[in-house]
């Protein structure tokens, strides 16, 4: 029984780092669409996660929304931070450069 349970646990845990770096790959790929749309610097050419809750699906069923924040510049010398929601595959939250609000379309 014990390897049989170390097999479930490996399995689970591939599949929980599996969906986060689906998750954060998603997250970036926005991120950098938006700040090209807008025209600004996207800095460290990554998103950082910094949460992760519960959230009911429309089907009733509990699925993980996952939130990150990102940084750009405007001018080459300041840092404004960025931050966007993802349910799923679904952007639900965004906020950053103001010309890329008209490009980012929310679920």
């Amino acid at each position: 029984m014990g390897p049989i349970l170390l097999l479930v646990a490996i399995a689970i845990g591939y599949g929980w780092w599996r969906s986060a770096r689906h998750a954060a790959e998603r997250a970036e790929e926005v991120g950098r669409n938006a700040c090209e749309a807008a025209g600004v610097q996207w800095l460290d050419q990554t998103v950082h996660a910094d949460g992760l809750r519960l959230r009911r699906r429309r089907d009733g069923w509990l699925g993980l929304e996952r939130s990150f924040r990102f940084e750009y510049s405007e001018d080459g010398q300041e840092r404004h931070v960025g931050r966007l929601v993802l349910f799923g595959d679904e952007l639900v939250s965004f906020s950053g450069p103001a010309k890329a609000t008209s490009v980012v379309t929310l679920h």
